[in-house]
């Protein structure tokens, strides 16, 4: 809410958007079925982390048809909502992380791939992006 009043203050339209669909995403799961008015941590970053999603596939989809104009209004929305989601890790620590992980699952080939994705995908949540550790999972394992 802090953000949204000094985005308000500022005029600056590329925040206050995103800010209010953060706030919109909010308020929808806090009255969704079962939530009882309230959402964890957990939820929130879930929330979160699917705004950015839809973010990054629509920025894709714009550069590809070279639509610089809508391309930069998602690049701008995504850096905010970045602004609230952990830092993200990077490939050599994703690929050290998921090593551990393979060795403590004690995964061998590509077979064992729903095993890793089980325990990667809890213990990396919100620290990677899902596509991310699937895409390092499969090169790890064809080795």
């Amino acid at each position: 809410m802090d953000e949204l009043k000094n985005a308000m203050r500022a005029k600056d339209e590329a925040a206050l958007r995103t800010l209010r669909a953060i706030k919109a995403a909010i308020i929808i799961e806090k009255t969704a079925e079962g939530a009882n008015g309230e959402i964890n941590e957990a939820t929130e970053l879930k929330m979160l982390q699917k705004l950015a999603k839809q973010r990054r596939d629509s920025l894709d989809i714009f550069e590809k048809q070279n639509r610089e104009d809508l391309a930069s209004k998602e690049r701008e929305e995504l850096a905010i909502i970045e602004k609230f989601l952990p830092k993200q890790m990077s490939a050599e620590e994703l690929a050290t992380e998921l090593k551990a992980i393979i060795a403590q699952v004690g995964a061998t080939s590509p077979a064992d791939m729903g095993k890793v994705m089980g325990v990667a995908s809890k213990q990396l949540a919100g620290k990677a992006d899902g596509k991310a550790i699937s895409e390092a999972v499969k090169q790890l394992l064809a080795q």
